[in-house]
C-alpha cells in the first residue's frame, strides 16, 4: 500500500525540466502517472490539468539549443501517484 501522508499534493501544472518555473523537486521523489484521454503516457514533459493539455517530445526533432521539440496534446488530463 502507498502511504499518501508523505506525498505532496499534485499541482495543477508541473514540468520535468529543472529550469522551468513549474518544476517541483519534491514531487519527483515519488512515481507519478499521467493519463490523457484515458490512456497513460510515459513521455510527458509538462502538463496542465485546468487547461487540459500535456507536452510530449516529438521523435527526433531538436531545437537550436539541442532540446527535443515538444508537441501539445489536448484532452482530459488525470494525474496520480503510482
Amino acid at each position: 500500500m502507498t502511504d499518501t501522508t508523505s506525498q505532496p499534493a499534485l499541482p495543477d501544472r508541473l514540468s520535468v525540466n529543472p529550469r522551468s518555473q513549474h518544476y517541483v523537486e519534491a514531487i519527483f521523489e515519488h512515481e507519478i502517472g499521467i493519463k490523457i484521454n484515458g490512456k497513460e503516457r510515459f513521455d510527458v514533459e509538462e502538463y496542465c490539468i485546468s487547461e487540459g493539455w500535456v507536452k510530449a517530445p516529438s521523435h527526433k526533432a531538436l531545437d537550436r539549443r539541442g532540446q527535443p521539440l515538444v508537441m501539445t496534446v489536448k484532452g482530459t488530463v488525470e494525474v496520480f501517484y503510482k
